[in-house]
């Protein structure tokens, strides 16, 4: 653990800064969800999981690196594909190559809803989010998410 006297105390851009990333990990998530409910019966979080399965070799990928890719715990993930299962969106089965690990495997069903809450998805972030950064670059952006996200 570091000596607190020996760690410099944050500037006001800073306390600023995280106040400011403190609002948008916790009010984006629930904005974008009430669009997405508002359209389509599935939260931005099972959009995602949608999203990242659709990229994924064969439409697949195992339960514990879904979790990780979508920033939630096993458990978290377990719940949200549960979820989908009961839609006929995701089917899980045991993993061929160990039988222990479970996958996620998109269904056509599943395709088929993600290609209909795809606009709602795209529309809320450019509301929310791209409207926002008008003026901004936005890859220098992403490059600075993608080192805080890597700690």
């Amino acid at each position: 653990m570091a000596d607190v006297m020996s760690i410099k105390p944050l500037g006001r851009d800073e306390e600023a800064f995280l106040r400011a990333l403190g609002k948008v990990m916790t009010l984006l998530p629930r904005i974008v969800d009430a669009d997405m409910l508002e359209e389509h019966p599935i939260s931005g979080t099972e959009y995602m999981v949608l999203v990242h399965l659709s990229e994924a070799p064969h439409n697949q990928m195992r339960m514990s690196e879904l979790a990780n890719m979508c920033g939630l715990s096993l458990s978290g993930m377990t719940r949200v594909a549960n979820r989908l299962e009961s839609q006929s969106l995701v089917l899980r089965e045991k993993s061929p190559d160990d039988g222990r690990s479970w996958l996620a495997i998109l269904t056509s069903t599943g395709r088929t809803r993600l290609e209909q809450a795809w606009p709602t998805n795209l529309a809320s972030m450019r509301r929310h989010v791209f409207s926002r950064l008008e003026g901004c670059d936005i890859a220098a952006a992403a490059e600075v998410l993608e080192r805080i996200a890597r700690c």
